[in-house]
């Protein structure tokens, strides 16, 4: 029956010349340029202007060293507590290199990195605090990041200098850790075992801004927003992969959040560019809190894991998302959905449009039981769950009953898509117990060596979807119910 339904597709479809597909597709591109699926939310998210006080604290007069020699955390933290002290100002540094450990942004503070200003990260983990938080999906305690703001609200950080996470350090060391842990059959845990320093975090926060920012070399991820609202991320540039292939050095990760607008960003790292999350397993579902009402629009993500990923954190519920005029170039994926049938949670009423691709991995790539090595906990044999550290016995406890793991992808929609030079067009994969269902993909090319598969899949519909397939295959439609097509071609090299 499934080769029967995938013919009779095939035979449906139209067959056009190269030259008369391409033309018809930029026709279709300007004729839509002004639709849109934006939803009435859009409009709220993000932080709201508000007034601070007009009182400026330079470090240098807290006795900051500006020339990089010596650790100076203590007289920049100084600076912000007596900015915050005295009803909130503006936090500077006169030009030069200034070397620090974990940093607190207080309420009122706008924290300015101007032109010249060259902030770098400690490489020594114990000049980074050990606070209570979240790292990949589960609440432990785990160092400070370098730039932090927890439960505060009206801040601003801000400015064209420089922020330096001198990362490599804790990439050496999360590469030796696994080299040792995987033959133990721990791969599970390392991600949790080799503590890195993020970057920049918000948590427990509302009406934040970060803009303008120049941002390197992340020890771990570069920025987290977690259980915060009304963000605004604007103008951040991220460079990780100077200097090497950093870990988990994600570019920015919404995390439990509500209300965020990511905007005018241009991220390359080694992970996720654009990424949200909403907890682990057993204890993201304990927290259950959402990541709702997020907007990402007008951004490059260069490399990195995916242009835009969700999970493979989804236990909180992750919805209403919308995602425009985005940039890819020599990104792994475009749209990546992952998850793993121990995480449940839904994802749903997604909202993607106008993105433009070159030189990528998969364009669409969706999978429930992703990185099963990672993503399931198992304890050897030669190890007693009662002599094990805490955040072990987190990830290995079940969640029960089973059922309540699987996962839900639905309600997606991509509009406006070109995609040039992919190794793949697409790559979808349910389970039987949950299918992936309501998709709309509408005016669509996607030029890629091969075309791809969806496997257990419901209710997708794809309305004038181009295919250049160079390998001459056609999409792989199994164990799905009611795909679709309309106006829709395969057209080979």
């Amino acid at each position: 029956m499934k080769w029967y339904f995938l013919l009779f597709i095939i035979s449906s479809v139209l067959i056009f010349s190269c030259k008369n597909q391409e033309n018809e597709h930029s026709s279709i591109l300007q004729q839509n340029e002004n639709n849109s699926f934006r939803p009435e939310w859009v409009k709220k998210v993000g932080a709201k202007v508000y007034q601070f006080e007009d009182s400026t604290y330079y470090v240098n007069n807290f006795e900051a060293v500006d020339d990089g020699s010596q650790l100076t955390t203590e007289a920049i933290q100084k600076a912000i507590d007596e900015c915050a002290k005295n009803g909130g100002g503006m936090v500077r540094f006169k030009p030069g290199i200034y070397l620090t450990g974990s940093v607190f942004i207080k309420e009122g503070v706008h924290f300015k990195i101007d032109e010249g200003v060259e902030i770098r990260g400690s490489e020594d983990i114990k000049d980074y605090p050990l606070i209570d938080t979240r790292i990949a999906g589960i609440e432990i305690e785990w160092p400070a990041a370098l730039i932090n703001v927890r439960d505060q609200k009206n801040v601003t950080i801000s400015g064209e200098g420089l922020v330096d996470g001198q990362g490599k350090v804790f990439w050496d060391y999360y590469w030796k850790l696994r080299k040792e842990y995987e033959p133990k059959g721990l791969r599970w845990i390392v991600d949790y075992e080799a503590q890195r320093p993020r970057t920049f975090l918000i948590s427990n926060a509302e009406n934040i801004f970060l803009k303008d920012l120049n941002i390197q070399r992340a020890g771990f991820w570069t920025v987290q927003i977690l259980y915060s609202k009304y963000v605004t991320v604007d103008g951040v540039i991220i460079r990780n992969n100077i200097g090497g292939h950093g870990p988990s050095t994600d570019g920015i990760d919404i995390d439990s959040s509500q209300w965020i607008l990511v905007q005018n960003c241009d991220i390359d790292c080694n992970d996720d560019n654009f990424c949200l999350k909403a907890g682990r397993d057993w204890d993201g579902l304990r927290v259950d809190k959402p990541t709702e009402y997020v907007v990402i629009r007008d951004c490059i993500a260069r490399r990195g894991a995916g242009l835009f990923t969700i999970g493979s954190e989804t236990s909180g519920d992750i919805r209403h998302v919308y995602v425009s005029n985005i940039e890819g170039l020599g990104t792994s994926n475009g749209l990546n959905i992952k998850s793993a049938m121990t995480r449940g949670g839904t994802v749903e009423d997604i909202y993607i449009e106008n993105i433009k691709m070159d030189s990528v991995g998969t364009f669409m790539e969706v999978s429930m039981n992703w990185n099963p090595s990672y993503s399931y906990s198992k304890l050897p044999a030669n190890y007693d769950i009662d002599e094990v550290p805490e955040h072990w016995r987190t990830l290995l406890k079940r969640v029960e009953p089973a059922s309540r793991g699987i996962p839900k992808f639905r309600d997606i929609s991509l509009y406006n898509i070109k995609v040039k030079n992919a190794k793949q067009a697409i790559n979808v994969n349910g389970i039987d117990s949950s299918l992936v269902e309501n998709i709309t993909l509408k005016d669509v090319s996607i030029q890629a060596e091969t075309a791809g598969q969806i496997h257990y899949s419901k209710n997708w519909e794809l309305d004038r979807v181009h295919l250049k397939i160079k390998d001459s295959s056609q999409l792989e439609i199994r164990n799905s119910q009611d795909v679709k097509f309309s106006e829709s071609v395969y057209y080979f090299k």
